[in-house]
């Protein structure tokens, strides 16, 4: 369907889907890294191209981030860095914003992840504030586990947005 991420906009042009899937194996993992920087999962979501449509390859990108080894998780979610706070955001919630994320980060040793998507501008700084605050109450073990699903989550977001743009890996 036209508009869709990964649809032609007109039609018989490819997609973001087709030029993806065309894409050197070299230039489609350094589309993927983008999207989460782990070289094992670039590798193996970029291994099983072609494929057939948009929710195939979320799908094995969902599932090769479930697989991925701690290590790996730990590394990707190393270079992520906070969501961008609007432009408008007062000093205070700058403030209060990176205060909790250095009480995050020296608690769980890795910078915290939300995945804000699908969020109004306005709305995404109270949820990060909130995620943070409430997250920082878990233990260890059950952190790791939604700071995993959390970096999926964004992996996933930034794929479809990688596809509904012109969708060629070289470019990027």
């Amino acid at each position: 369907m036209p508009g869709a991420p990964g649809a032609p906009d007109t039609p018989g042009a490819p997609s973001g889907l087709d030029h993806f899937n065309a894409a050197t194996a070299e230039d489609a993992e350094r589309a993927l890294l983008a999207c989460l920087h782990s070289p094992r999962w670039a590798v193996r979501v970029a291994a099983h191209r072609p494929y057939p449509d948009l929710e195939s390859l979320l799908a094995a990108a969902d599932e090769a981030a479930y697989d991925l080894p701690r290590a790996d998780r730990a590394d990707a979610l190393a270079s992520e860095a906070l969501p961008a706070l609007p432009a408008d955001a007062y000093s205070a919630a700058h403030t209060a914003l990176n205060a909790a994320n250095v009480a995050y980060e020296s608690c769980f040793g890795h910078p915290f992840v939300i995945c804000i998507d699908g969020l109004k501008p306005d709305e995404a700084l109270d949820h990060v504030l909130e995620g943070i605050r409430s997250r920082l109450a878990n233990d260890p073990e059950e952190e790791r586990l939604v700071a995993a699903e959390e970096l999926r989550r964004l992996a996933r977001g930034r794929l479809a947005t990688l596809l509904a743009k012109d969708g060629s890996p070289a470019a990027r």
